[in-house]
């Protein structure tokens, strides 16, 4: 399982996203207000230039409809055709002028729109005046003087109304002119100074992120220079336990040699006085060689179990290919006499064939089976029963879920125990039991439990007192290390009882 990061380390990752985060913010910000600002300074560019067109198409046009006043009167007063050339080229262009006008003014305001709508119907008007005066100019009707003063008069009048008119539009414009272009300048400032603020801000931020990153960096060139002096020590560490391990292997079988050449001649000499001498000697005399061969039976097999209890670790051995059915094969037949005796019932259901050390596989097997017909309860038909499924990973969190487990149950209807013994029963020398009850040396479901570890698994157990005992083993397929810690292989698949 995966152990979680630092909190300081969580805490400085969250700061630099962050950061991050705030930079990109503060740039799409700036970005989105300053097209925002862009437009609308745009956009009274648009609308300073346009009052500027209205002033200059406004100018236009009172010229030309000068040209039409100056052309008529000319022509009126002397009759000569030269006058009206300017007026004949003034003409075709004033409605475009006045189109024009109408087409810019459009969005300029109810005011504006009726100045100009006003506009047009005095250009019109002056127009018509002006056909009028030609037409009575030709007709020969303008030789009296009051006539021709009269249509000159009236001329002057319509002629200055046209000017009045364009010089309110043409002051509306200015005025809007000068105001547009005045917001161009405030928004054009205002886009200047919004920039250098989120300028500034990003930069700021950009630098802040620096600095978080620079200490991050150096935090983790840190850390990466401490696991590496952890490393150097922790190789020395396991280069110093291998070899004390080593050493403790060897005292142990150099012990277990020593020991064992005493308790042999202690047991030999005890069968010689019981055999030779057993007649002479009284009760009590028999009682007590009997009890010192019992007492170096019972430490010949303590010293053997502590010995594979060491060995469990301190052998490095490759796993292979191992068929539990056959593991459980070989024990039941090694155990045969003893069940018939019993007249125990054994159900085995199919197992799994797993990756593993056969040897352990069959001493772990061994020390379950012979617990199972140990612990019976008088009076009631000992039953065993081995079953096998893959394994519910949800039960079992501190397990890898990328890997494939077995759940193994070796369940029986012996004396059971109190579930608050579970821990309990995995320590060595560890018993429920006095010695005279049941007899074993308190190190089998310890070396049970090491056998499992090494190879990546677990064990546990329920149970119920005077109902039963159902210990289950979890082990994966396949195993994932290159190097296990496992005992020598072991040939024969004859054990005492732990």
């Amino acid at each position: 399982m995966k152990e979680g990061l630092p909190q300081s380390s969580k805490l400085m990752r969250r700061r630099i996203s962050l950061g991050f985060v705030v930079a990109l913010v503060l740039l799409a910000i700036g970005f989105a207000l300053s097209l925002v600002s862009y437009r609308r300074h745009n956009d009274d560019n648009v609308g300073a230039e346009q009052a500027q067109a209205v002033i200059n198409e406004t100018n236009t046009l009172q010229l030309l409809v000068q040209e039409v006043e100056t052309g008529t009167r000319g022509y009126m007063l002397t009759h000569e055709r030269r006058y009206l050339n300017p007026r004949e080229t003034a003409l075709p262009q004033i409605s475009g002028h006045l189109d024009s006008i109408r087409v810019m003014t459009a969005s300029h305001g109810p005011f504006i729109r009726q100045q100009v709508d006003t506009l047009m119907l005095q250009v019109r008007a002056k127009l018509m005046m002006a056909s009028k005066q030609l037409q009575l100019t030709n007709a020969g009707l303008m030789d009296n003087r009051d006539t021709v003063r009269f249509y000159l008069a009236t001329g002057r009048e319509r002629m200055k109304a046209v000017r009045r008119t364009v010089a309110v539009i043409q002051s509306a414009e200015a005025e809007r002119l000068a105001q547009q272009t005045n917001q161009a300048e405030r928004s054009y400032r205002k886009t200047q100074l919004l920039i250098f603020a989120l300028s500034s801000l990003t930069f700021f931020a950009l630098i802040a992120l620096y600095r978080m990153l620079k200490d991050e960096l150096h935090r983790r060139q840190q850390n990466e220079d401490q696991l590496r002096e952890y490393e150097v020590r922790l190789r020395e560490q396991i280069r110093q336990l291998e070899t004390s391990n080593e050493e403790l292997e060897r005292f142990a079988y150099v012990a277990s040699h020593d020991l064992q050449e005493p308790l042999r001649k202690i047991r030999s000499f005890a069968t010689l006085i019981a055999a030779r001498h057993g007649d002479v000697l009284e009760q009590e005399g028999n009682t007590y060689v009997h009890k010192i061969a019992s007492s170096a039976d019972r430490m010949s097999k303590l010293i053997k179990d502590l010995l594979d209890f060491v060995r469990i670790s301190n052998h490095r051995e490759e796993p292979e290919l191992v068929s539990l059915d056959e593991i459980v094969r070989y024990v039941l037949d090694d155990q045969e006499l003893h069940i018939k005796g019993l007249g125990a019932g054994v159900v085995v259901d199919k197992l799994p064939t797993v990756q593993a050390v056969a040897g352990q596989m069959d001493h772990l097997f061994a020390n379950l089976i012979s617990n199972a017909l140990k612990f019976t309860r008088p009076g009631v038909t000992p039953s065993l029963q081995i079953s096998a499924r893959i394994a519910d990973l949800t039960q079992y969190p501190n397990l890898a879920d990328n890997r494939t487990y077995y759940e193994i149950c070796v369940a029986d209807n012996g004396i059971g125990f109190d579930e608050k013994y579970l821990d309990h029963i995995f320590k060595v020398f560890q018993r429920l039991h006095g010695k005279s009850a049941f007899e074993g040396t308190g190190i089998g479901l310890a070396i049970c439990k090491r056998i499992v570890m090494a190879h990546e698994g677990h064990i546990t157990a329920r149970s119920q007192p005077g109902i039963g005992t159902t210990f289950i083993l979890i082990l994966p397929e396949r195993q994932s290390r290159q190097d296990y810690d496992r005992t020598n292989p072991i040939k024969t698949h004859s054990y005492s009882a732990g």
